[in-house]
């Protein structure tokens, strides 16, 4: 099989960028002057054990920097795009019992390094930085 390059002047600028693209491309696409820690991986960090769900409030108050997050009950729903279930409405132990097999909802604050505070009448809930 002949060169396809052959007729190409690798001497010219326009040559030796013909010539690097027609590498690149048979390299699948990777640089193979490109330095080892340049090439992209999978990130080594783990995923916090949060329901899928509950995702959405984790990512919110974990990339908050003050040191107490307080939300309404209306803007927690709109993070979650559903409202939350009736006994977070009624019974504080929703928010401040320790997240157990049926109430894997706590990991979003907990996995935050955060504790709920809610305050029930007033429709909010304080999650505030733990030490």
């Amino acid at each position: 099989m002949s060169d396809p390059l052959a007729h190409v002047n690798l001497v010219s600028p326009v040559g030796r960028v013909i010539a690097r693209v027609t590498a690149w491309l048979r390299n699948g696409g990777r640089r193979e002057d490109a330095p080892v820690s340049l090439r992209m991986r999978a990130p080594d960090e783990p995923r916090p054990p949060v329901p899928a769900a509950y995702m959405p409030l984790f990512t919110y108050l974990d990339r908050r920097y003050a040191t107490t997050v307080v939300l309404t009950f209306e803007q927690i729903e709109a993070l979650l795009g559903f409202p939350p279930p009736s006994a977070a409405f009624t019974d504080p132990e929703w928010w401040t019992g320790r997240a157990g097999a049926n109430d894997r909802h706590t990991a979003a604050w907990t996995a935050a390094n955060r504790r709920a505070t809610p305050r029930l009448t007033a429709r909010v809930v304080a999650f505030e930085r733990l030490p």
